[in-house]
């Protein structure tokens, strides 16, 4: 049984990427596994290696996965710390040969084993392109490795093993495309999002998915568009409520139950962890635009993006972006 979770950042700000996010967890249920079978808590059967609470993370072999808004603090020194080891941690869980076992040294290699494909895009914007950033930015590469091989451990003993993470960042330009054939944020998101549904469900020999996705906006309806995503497929509605909206796609033997649900990354680790994927890796998208147009623009102050300071931002760039050849709509959202 796959267990996944979705999640994304970046979706407010009118500077940066937006970036959403899958994490993929197989468990191995009783043998009479089907679709009667009850999903499984992960926050119960991984207490003895993950937990919500910053403090315990402290012990050993234990790490937090918890929404990114409650780990990370741009105030602090260390702020990505908490961010940085969950997300490196769980990304060594999923190595399948003892040479991924080492925490990747920059960020463009990084990017390589989340986001296939994102580097080659990221080379049109000069700000991404110019530097790489070494990693780990704030946590300790060795005991992100040993903590790697305590929770691995721990896992296996739970009968869960982690599987893969997987980001899809989606930069100003194509975001301004995108929102400009639809007119929508929600609309653009949630066509990212059906991005990592249908890398999901090509999953490899798995006829049991079962995916929740964090649900932003009112939104409860997406029979229609999910059956024109999974054309061909049987779909079923299980639940549309006000705090979740569930379906069965079938094919086949293949069957995949998804789940918007509000509030997703207090309901699943998995969904957690896409939501510090998405934003850790937005972040360090964020720190190389901030050193590029600093060297660009003296005593430029940093911005994370969001409207007010990041309209700020932009207005002091401007003239450097006029000077350099660079076009606006791959700086600035126009929503």
């Amino acid at each position: 049984m796959i267990l996944a979770g979705v999640d994304e950042a970046g979706l407010g700000p009118v500077l940066g990427p937006l970036v959403a996010s899958a994490t993929v967890f197989r468990h191995a249920p009783p043998k009479e596994n089907g679709p009667t079978f009850p999903t499984p808590d992960l926050w119960v059967l991984l207490q003895d290696c993950i937990t919500r609470d910053l403090r315990r993370a402290k012990k050993a072999g234990v790490i937090a996965i918890a929404d990114s808004k409650k780990l990370y603090s741009r105030q602090k020194a260390d702020g990505l710390a908490p961010l940085e080891r969950g997300v490196l941690t769980m990304l060594l869980c999923g190595a399948e040969q003892p040479s991924q076992s080492h925490v990747p040294g920059t960020f463009c290699t990084f990017l390589d084993i989340v986001a296939p494909g994102a580097r080659a895009k990221s080379r049109e914007y000069p700000w991404y392109n110019q530097s790489d950033l070494i990693l780990p930015r704030a946590a300790k590469d060795t005991a992100i490795e040993l903590t790697a091989n305590a929770v691995r451990h721990s896992m296996r003993a739970a009968g869960v093993e982690f599987l893969s993470m997987r980001a899809e960042p989606v930069f100003v330009g194509e975001f301004n495309r995108l929102i400009a054939a639809t007119q929508n944020k929600s609309t653009t998101a949630f066509d990212v999002t059906c991005r990592l549904l249908m890398h999901l469900w090509r999953t490899p020999d798995e006829d049991d998915l079962r995916v929740i996705v964090d649900r932003q906006g009112g939104r409860v309806r997406y029979r229609v568009p999910l059956q024109r995503v999974f054309d061909g497929c049987s779909l079923k509605i299980l639940d549309e409520t006000e705090t979740r909206s569930a379906y069965e796609i079938r094919w086949g033997r293949r069957r995949m139950e998804v789940s918007f649900e509000v509030g997703g990354e207090g309901k699943s680790p998995a969904v957690a962890l896409a939501s510090m994927l998405s934003k850790y890796t937005r972040e360090l998208f964020m720190e190389q635009f901030n050193a590029f147009w600093g060297k660009q623009v003296e005593n430029l102050a940093p911005t994370a993006g969001y409207y007010v300071d990041g309209r700020r931002f932009y207005e002091q760039i401007e003239p450097a972006m006029r000077r350099l050849g660079v076009d606006p709509h791959w700086v600035y959202r126009v929503r």
